[in-house]
């Protein structure tokens, strides 16, 4: 089994930034990707960032330029550098990791979310 611990949410105003870090642990063989997702009142869920194991990232168009998503590979780590904040980031953000155990099976994990609050 694969457990998330995430941390660096809060309150902050707009302009503002935050860091989150999300990090594994368990017995993990191997990652596919790593992702952060949010979920705002109201909204429905949605994609923030992700890298994959070959490194490549996708962000949504509204982060785009604002957000940076890092790997420490070493750690598995994954830290999302929120930039620029806007009210409307505000949600609460978790972490998803999906690959595979040291048996090889298939995880697929999430965080039970942290809280990002942008407001005046």
């Amino acid at each position: 089994q694969v457990q998330l611990v995430e941390s660096g949410g809060g309150l902050v105003q707009p302009g503002g930034s935050l860091r989150l870090s999300c990090a594994p642990s368990g017995r993990i063989g191997s990652i596919d990707h790593m992702g952060w997702y949010r979920q705002a009142p109201g909204k429905q869920r949605e994609l923030v960032a992700i890298v994959r194991s070959n490194n490549s990232t996708d962000y949504a168009d509204v982060v785009k330029g604002r957000f940076t998503l890092s790997r420490d590979n070493a750690k598995n780590t994954l830290l999302l550098q929120m930039n620029s904040l806007k009210p409307e980031d505000t949600a609460v953000y978790a972490c998803n990791v999906r690959g595979q155990v040291t048996t090889g099976s298939f995880f697929s994990s999430g965080g039970q979310g942290t809280q990002v609050t942008v407001s005046s």
